[in-house]
């Protein structure tokens, strides 16, 4: 117990130094940009938040931080869009505009010389995080009055977090990672980034829809909804042995008239779903929902290039009884992934927002399904190579945003190679049984 007091103690001392906001370096004039289909849906989710944790940058601390903020005044000239606000035409149309007089990203100093990089790496939460990124509990439509990023430098005993709060209706993972990799580039002494980003989005879809942000009444009148219950965040480090005996099990009798082997996230994807519905203790007729936030920008018709700056992603459901999840070996559920993966091409994408626009939803993060196992970002991000030029992170987090019972975060493991770390947030009941299920953390 007294360990914990002294780690939360730990936490609480985090002392802002500063807080600045930092412009693109040159004049732009004014620029706007619809969002579209593809973004809307994300308005009521909250910012998103990745923490990326160094051991270098310390020594000439305040060096190191005019250091990013320089590269960020160079990089913001291509991704001006971070350095705008949200905005509506007259029609309620919801665009990102820039113009020369915003203020522009939030960037805030910060200290904590009694937290060690190794206290951060032993954190399996997010509780003594959350003072390390900026922006928590903020929703993404704030964007129409915040800076759509805010970045938070935060020093440590022996090195450096680098907190980034993203409003999420204007970009997703691909558009994060692009912009990130981008500013260490010329952190590292580029004069230009490698890869532009494309920045018009009315090329992935032109339709014009208007919100109606207003709330719906509550059912039944003041009644407040039930508390949801406590939840509990870990770290599950696959390596790559782990990784290949769980594609390899999975790939061991495939379906009949099966033509292609299963990939490492269907094989990945089917591990968790089962551990998940097992750790749950879920009845044999409860409905279970594998969500996965796919990346559209090579689905849609025409084809988008990578950079494109925006969200192209959309939520792709599985449903299955988790009694005929657990009856059935593993390549049942990688089956319905696999063919639910597959089936997503331009037309069904299409024929989602087809419908979508003629009533659109707003989501709400936690909105991904019945006893949902929900998929966001991807080991195909290169997170541990954002290097500023004080070396690569010794680790990459999400924040405690947009989380709720089921939601996985995938990164690449430090390590390299085909290994994967899943931050998995369930009850703290479920968590427990996870942790104790020996089948889903292979023995090495």
């Amino acid at each position: 117990m007294a360990t914990q007091i002294t780690n939360e103690e730990k936490h609480l001392k985090v002392e802002i130094l500063n807080k600045t906001h930092v412009k693109p370096q040159k004049s732009l004039g004014k620029k706007e940009c619809q969002l579209v289909t593809f973004d809307l849906p994300y308005i009521a989710f909250y910012y998103n938040q990745k923490l990326l944790i160094y051991k270098g940058g310390v020594d000439k601390f305040e060096d190191t931080v005019e250091k990013l903020k320089d590269g960020l005044r160079v990089v913001l000239e291509d991704f001006h869009q971070l350095a705008g606000k949200l905005d509506k035409d007259e029609d309620g149309v919801f665009k990102v505009v820039y113009d020369d007089d915003m203020e522009g990203v939030e960037v805030v100093s910060a200290t904590a010389e009694s937290i060690e990089t190794a206290d951060l790496m032993d954190e399996d939460g997010t509780i003594k995080l959350k003072e390390l990124m900026p922006y928590n509990g903020v929703l993404n439509i704030e964007g129409l009055h915040r800076p759509l990023l805010s970045i938070q430098i935060t020093k440590l005993k022996d090195g450096l977090a680098l907190g980034c709060t993203f409003n999420h209706a204007i970009l997703d993972g691909t558009s994060t990672w692009h912009f990130m990799s981008s500013w260490a580039e010329i952190c590292n002494g580029s004069k230009s980034i490698s890869v532009q980003p494309f920045l018009d989005r009315t090329q992935a879809r032109n339709t014009r829809v208007k919100l109606d942000l207003t709330p719906p009444a509550q059912q039944n009148g003041d009644a407040k909804p039930a508390a949801a219950p406590p939840l509990r965040e870990k770290i599950f480090r696959f390596s790559e042995s782990a990784i290949d005996k769980i594609k390899a099990k999975v790939n061991a009798n495939p379906p009949e008239g099966s033509t292609k082997p299963f990939s490492t996230f269907q094989s990945l994807s089917t591990h968790i779903w089962h551990a998940v519905t097992r750790a749950r203790q879920l009845k044999p007729e409860d409905y279970t929902v594998y969500t996965v936030f796919a990346d559209c920008r090579k689905r849609v018709d025409p084809p988008m290039p990578d950079s494109y700056f925006g969200n192209l992603i959309q939520a792709i459901f599985t449903v299955t009884a988790a009694g005929l999840l657990q009856a059935n070996p593993p390549e049942f559920a990688a089956s319905m992934i696999q063919k639910a993966i597959d089936a997503h091409d331009a037309k069904a994408i299409e024929g989602r927002n087809k419908e979508w626009e003629s009533n659109p939803v707003i989501f709400q993060y936690k909105d991904a399904g019945v006893n949902c196992v929900a998929v966001g970002s991807s080991p195909r991000f290169k997170v541990y190579d954002v290097d500023f030029g004080f070396g690569k992170p010794e680790s990459v987090r999400s924040g405690a945003n947009n989380r709720f019972d089921g939601m996985v975060y995938l990164y690449r493991g430090k390590d390299g190679g085909r290994s994967i770390d899943a931050e998995i947030s369930l009850e703290a009941t479920a968590m427990e049984n996870l942790e104790k299920d020996k089948e889903f953390l292979i023995q090495e």
